[in-house]
């Protein structure tokens, strides 16, 4: 189960560098081909992006505890998860945040009334429509989060408690004991399926209010916070004397 979260991790970093060598060139040659280039690579992260969930939602049916809180991610990480991921609202969030750097890093530029086409260059129409995705998204993850708070107050509840209760010796299993935590692993699966569906459906709107540069700029920022962070993690894992210096990349 391990190998496709570090498939995940290694192929974040190749399209990083496939994001940022499309910016670069889109700087030099601002053309209609480019642009297409633009479409297809955001297509294309979005599908890699699908594709993942789909074989993480496979390998859950056996064990969804574990994408719950992966081994591979740092204890720093996994601290930061929101069922199994991250919080779909902080796409929008990050788009606030690259828009306000880059007004402030061209200044010049926008009291000028020039156009760059990046985030910075947000219309009025496309504020109001990440507006408007934000609050839908943060109803949705309410949502979902009661659910999940739901299933973890249920092992304080029957029948899980009332068969630890009977039990002759602590964490002894049984098939009753059995049956009930497979239904209730069965419900978590369930629940990281529907978080996983909104985080897909998020993210294509999202997209689909950003013009193909902005898009690449924003999966550019985020692969490389999603990156940063797992990085940010190992050495803080380390400085706690928890993993080795091998683990550092």
């Amino acid at each position: 189960m391990l190998f496709p979260q570090i498939k995940w991790i290694n192929l974040q970093q190749e399209e990083l560098l496939e994001l940022h060598q499309a910016l670069a060139l889109h700087a030099h040659h601002n053309n209609i081909n480019n642009g297409n280039n633009l479409i297809q690579l955001v297509e294309k992260c979005i599908k890699h992006f699908q594709d993942y969930a789909d074989k993480r939602s496979q390998l859950a049916q056996n064990d969804a505890s574990a994408f719950f809180a992966p081994t591979r991610c740092t204890n720093w990480e996994n601290s930061l998860l929101w069922i199994a991921g991250c919080r779909p609202s902080q796409y929008i969030r990050l788009i606030y945040a690259l828009s306000g750097l880059e007004i402030e890093a061209q200044l010049n530029e926008f009291l000028q009334g020039t156009s760059t086409g990046k985030l910075g260059d947000l219309c009025s129409k496309q504020l109001h429509q990440l507006d408007s995705l934000h609050s839908k998204t943060i109803r949705a993850e309410e949502k979902l989060t009661t659910q999940l708070a739901s299933l973890q107050e249920d092992l304080a509840d029957q029948p899980i408690a009332m068969i630890a209760k009977g039990l002759f010796h602590v964490g002894e299993m049984n098939r009753e004991a059995d049956k009930a935590l497979d239904q209730h692993e069965k419900a978590m699966v369930g629940v990281l399926e529907e978080a996983d569906r909104l985080r897909s459906s998020i993210l294509k709107e999202l997209i689909g209010i950003l013009t193909p540069v902005q898009a690449v700029e924003f999966l550019a920022a985020g692969k490389k916070l999603h990156l940063c962070v797992h990085e940010w993690g190992k050495r803080r894992d380390l400085s706690h004397g928890r993993g080795s210096f091998n683990k550092i990349n």
